[in-house]
Formats: structure tokens, C-alpha cells, sequence
């Protein structure tokens, strides 16, 4: 199965295709690019040199796999959009997962940047299985032991070192693995927000006057 995999819930967009089986996964090609806030203007173009790179093209894709973060509300609904709109076109499976699930291997405790001073965590054990979050914290107040992976940025906040490590395509594969061999066991494409936006509507409504 060729399966194209997005994810826009850091400032490094990734776009990747990779064959996939039940037996493990091959990564073809992978667009990894420094995004900040323009993931919508530069995701199309990382899927179609993703693409180019596989040596495929749309039409040979057979299922869709999207980070859905925790992440910031403007950046990460790019992907999951496109993740969708793209599948609902062709008919294919998509398979959404938590980006944080795709950071790093093993035991660990995953630490990216939620702005505000903040950080998206989440801990898994010596299988990688999640065991706690996904949740949003300052870093001084996140108790947990480690080891971290993620943002080194937040060495000095978490009082340990922090071993730098992105979402990957091989990981958000992996964490998609069981709803891939079996896509009728794919949930609903839900973002992780754990906020809610900054933009609100007005609380108040005022006359217009002529």
C-alpha cells in the first residue's frame, strides 16, 4: 500500500510516502521543511516533491496518514483539511494519529513547543505505548523523570537534557500501523487543540449608527 503521510502540527511541516504492509514500512521520500507559521503555503508544495521524489504520483496513493498534534489551531487543521480533502477525493482511508506519537522511540517523554511559554507533552513506556497525555504545561511544572526527546529548548525549563527529535513519516507510520491493517477501525479525524483559539468572537455587538 502507498500511502502518503502529512503532518503540520510543529514548525517543521513533514510530508512523506512510504510503502506500507502489515509486515513493516518503507520510507520512499520524506519533506521535512522549516514552516513556522506558513504551512499552508508550503505543504502542497513538499506532497508534490514528496511525490516526485517517490517517484509516484496522487493517483498511485491508497491511504492517507495525518499528525493530529496537539498543535497550534491555524497550522495544524492545514493538514488534517488537506488529509481529508485528499482522501475524500479518491476514496481512500485516512488514518489520523497524535504527532507526539511520532517523536522519538522507546521510553520517553515527549516535549514540543505550545508557544505561551508552554509545552505539548505526552509519556510512553519501553514499548512506546502512550501512558500519559497528551497535555499542555509550563515546563517547570511538568513532573515527570524522563528521559526527554523533543525541543532542546526546554533543557533549562525541565532542569534535564532534552535529545532533539522531530515528527518523523517512519513514526507517524508507526503509530498508524493497527488502523492501517485494519481501516475500519479509523476514528473520525479530531484535532488536538487542548486550547482553545485565540481568535474569539466579540462579546459584545456594537450599534451601527448612520
Amino acid at each position: 500500500m502507498l500511502v502518503l503521510v502529512l503532518d503540520t502540527a510543529t514548525p517543521t511541516l513533514v510530508a512523506g510516502v512510504a510503502r506500507w504492509s502489515p509486515d513493516g514500512a518503507e520510507v520512499l521520500a520524506e519533506q521535512a521543511v522549516p514552516s513556522g507559521t506558513k504551512h499552508a503555503e508550503l505543504l502542497t508544495p513538499a506532497i508534490r516533491a514528496a511525490l516526485d521524489d517517490a517517484g509516484a504520483a496522487l493517483a498511485d496513493v491508497e491511504a492517507v496518514v495525518t499528525g493530529l498534534g496537539p498543535g497550534p489551531f491555524t497550522g495544524l487543521r492545514v493538514g488534517i483539511v488537506t488529509a481529508a480533502g485528499l482522501a475524500d477525493a479518491r476514496g481512500l482511508p485516512v488514518v489520523g494519529v497524535c504527532s507526539l506519537d511520532a517523536v522519538g522511540s522507546g521510553a520517553r517523554t515527549v516535549v514540543t513547543d505550545a508557544r505561551r511559554k508552554e509545552v505539548y507533552w505526552a509519556a510512553y513506556d519501553a514499548a512506546g505505548a502512550r501512558v500519559e497525555g497528551p497535555a499542555v504545561v509550563r515546563p517547570e511544572e511538568l513532573r515527570r523523570p524522563g528521559p526527554f526527546v523533543g525541543d532542546p529548548a526546554f533543557a533549562e525549563r525541565l532542569g534535564a537534557a532534552v535529545e532533539r527529535a522531530e515528527v518523523t513519516t517512519a513514526g507517524l507510520l508507526r503509530a498508524a500501523a493497527a488502523q492501517l491493517a485494519d481501516p475500519s477501525s479509523a476514528a473520525p479525524l479530531v484535532p488536538l487543540y487542548l486550547r482553545r483559539p485565540d481568535a474569539v468572537p466579540p462579546t459584545a455587538i456594537k450599534a451601527v449608527t448612520q
